[in-house]
């Protein structure tokens, strides 16, 4: 086997999502080799990220499938690939590092692998990330939105929620990566939902359990009192949908950095003062993940970093803050599906889903 199936398979992540980027001191390696045998590299560099059973793949590999199918299942129970099992059928499929498996490692992940991925975020995929649109978007705490609006159910946490018959909850890998090595904040931890098949899966490798909509609802609001912004998938139709804050989130830690986050996320309200109704009480500056907010006699809001999210809105004691919908022309829509997400994200960055193994001419 190639000495250098890890190197491919770093540049195959950095197709997908976000990419993976490299980096001078070789982390990313690291985290590479601590998650992938050398088998299991080079099986993923054969996987598509269209659900496939193993006999497509064996084929395609030249391997009888009683040699793949135990390396696939191995892998779903690592939480490298993604897995759909319906009654006697299963298939797999490449996941991208974010969103992907990294969130699939919150059942496994131990402190040496948080401080490499923290290492990692440093050196290399805050910035990254920051230059291009993110995989997920923010949406407002329901509470923000005034209910004369016409607001689209995408836009509304609870009417995603209501939306969907299976939703599992699950542990914040953020949280749980900056806990590994003391850096966590004190916020909720079980606050992450996946939907549908995501849902199965997650239930399936026990890193989430199944709840009712009620509950779900339920988390919502304990999210929304904690100040954690709601964060579904970048799509209409999202198969997650997370609660975060700028302190341990990568998606908002990387777009804090950027000096305007509004223009990288997907986001159609913007917070607005009424500075005849301040009183400078400064809850709204506490409740600020993205150092949106300034206060001198009264709050002022910095339009450029204001990702919509309305936290700053539901505390307010005087009703002087408000949120407001985005001027039509600035106005921005989700994709319709995950897959839609996927191919928009690669043709940003020039990317192309076909594998790497599978677009080279073979020697």
């Amino acid at each position: 086997m190639s000495q250098d199936v890890y190197e491919m398979l770093r540049e195959q992540l950095d197709e997908y999502s976000v990419g993976f980027p490299r980096t001078q001191s070789g982390v990313e390696m690291k985290i590479l080799r601590k998650l992938f045998t050398e088998e299991e590299a080079h099986m993923y560099l054969n996987l598509t990220m269209l659900v496939e059973p193993p006999e497509a793949i064996a084929e395609r590999m030249g391997r009888p499938v009683e040699e793949v199918a135990p390396v696939l299942e191995r892998m779903f129970e690592k939480g490298l690939v993604f897995r759909l099992k319906r009654g006697h059928s299963v298939k797999y499929a490449a996941v991208p590092f974010v969103i992907g498996f990294y969130e699939f490692q919150v059942n496994r992940m131990d402190r040496e692998l948080a401080q490499l991925l923290e290492q990692y975020f440093e050196e290399a995929f805050s910035e990254h990330a920051a230059r291009q649109t993110m995989p997920m978007r923010t949406i407002p705490v329901n509470k923000a939105i005034n209910v004369s609006w016409p607001v689209a159910p995408y836009e509304d946490a609870r009417q995603i929620i209501m939306q969907k018959d299976r939703i599992a909850v699950a542990n914040c890998i953020c949280r749980t990566q900056k806990g590994l090595i003391n850096d966590s904040c004190d916020k909720p931890l079980e606050v992450c939902f996946s939907f549908g098949s995501h849902a199965q899966y997650y239930v399936d490798r026990g890193m989430g359990r199944w709840i009712t909509q009620q509950e779900a609802l339920e988390i919502l609001d304990k999210c929304e009192k904690a100040a954690l912004v709601p964060q579904p998938y970048n799509a209409q139709n999202p198969g997650g949908m997370c609660n975060c804050c700028g302190d341990c989130c990568g998606i908002l830690r990387a777009l804090k950095k950027h000096p305007r986050p509004s223009s990288m996320v997907i986001t159609n309200y913007y917070a607005q003062v009424d500075e005849d109704a301040c009183v400078a009480c400064e809850t709204c500056l506490e409740r600020c993940q993205m150092d949106a907010i300034t206060i001198d006699d009264v709050a002022h809001v910095n339009r450029e970093r204001c990702i919509g999210c309305g936290l700053c809105v539901t505390t307010c004691s005087t009703g002087a803050m408000s949120l407001q919908p985005k001027p039509a022309d600035e106005r921005r829509e989700p994709p319709p599906s995950a897959r839609d997400t996927i191919m928009q994200l690669a043709k940003e960055r020039g990317k192309n889903l076909i594998p790497l193994a599978m677009s080279r001419p073979k020697q």
